[in-house]
């Protein structure tokens, strides 16, 4: 079975690209979302919870920074410069990790304060939680995508059916 390039990366140099790509952002963005709801539920802006949930929203943000330019200089410049892209199913994939990471930049740039700054707590709110909303959904897509196989619309084909003409 072929696989996209988002999936290649995850099974390549077990087990730290795993942990790098999907492990650390998954776990942080995960506590993230989850003290995100309950800080909405009970409206508690203070405490413990609060500050796992803007630790984690900066912490996840920062290591998303680093992984965009990373994966953009070594995976997507290069393989939309050789033209390797496995189907729109491996563009979906990669693209929709990288953009899923930009939502938790923002929420690390928020409690930072670089942006928002003279948006009230409840505007912040709304903010934060749009852009959890945002990252799962495109987290989502991504490894629903991810975990397709690219021949699905028609990757390999063209190799195989090579193949057949230089044996024959």
């Amino acid at each position: 079975m072929n696989m996209t390039h988002y999936m290649e990366l995850l099974s390549v140099n077990q087990p730290w690209n795993l942990l790098l790509f999907m492990g650390i952002p998954v776990v942080f963005a995960e506590t993230l979302a989850i003290t995100e709801l309950y800080v909405l539920f009970t409206r508690k802006c203070t405490g413990w919870v609060q500050g796992l949930n803007r630790a984690a929203g900066i912490f996840v943000g920062l290591y998303f920074i680093g992984v965009i330019v990373y994966l953009m200089a070594t995976a997507v410049v290069p393989i939309t410069k050789a033209g390797e892209w496995r189907t729109a199913i491996d563009v979906i994939a990669v693209g929709s990790y990288l953009i899923a990471g930009l939502p938790l930049i923002y929420i690390a740039m928020q409690e930072l304060g670089i942006v928002s700054r003279s948006a009230s707590q409840e505007q912040k709110k709304k903010v934060h939680a749009i852009c959890v909303a945002i990252f799962l959904v495109f987290g989502h897509v991504a490894m629903i995508a991810g975990m397709l196989d690219p021949s699905l619309l028609g990757y390999g084909a063209a190799a195989e059916h090579g193949m057949h003409i230089g044996q024959q």
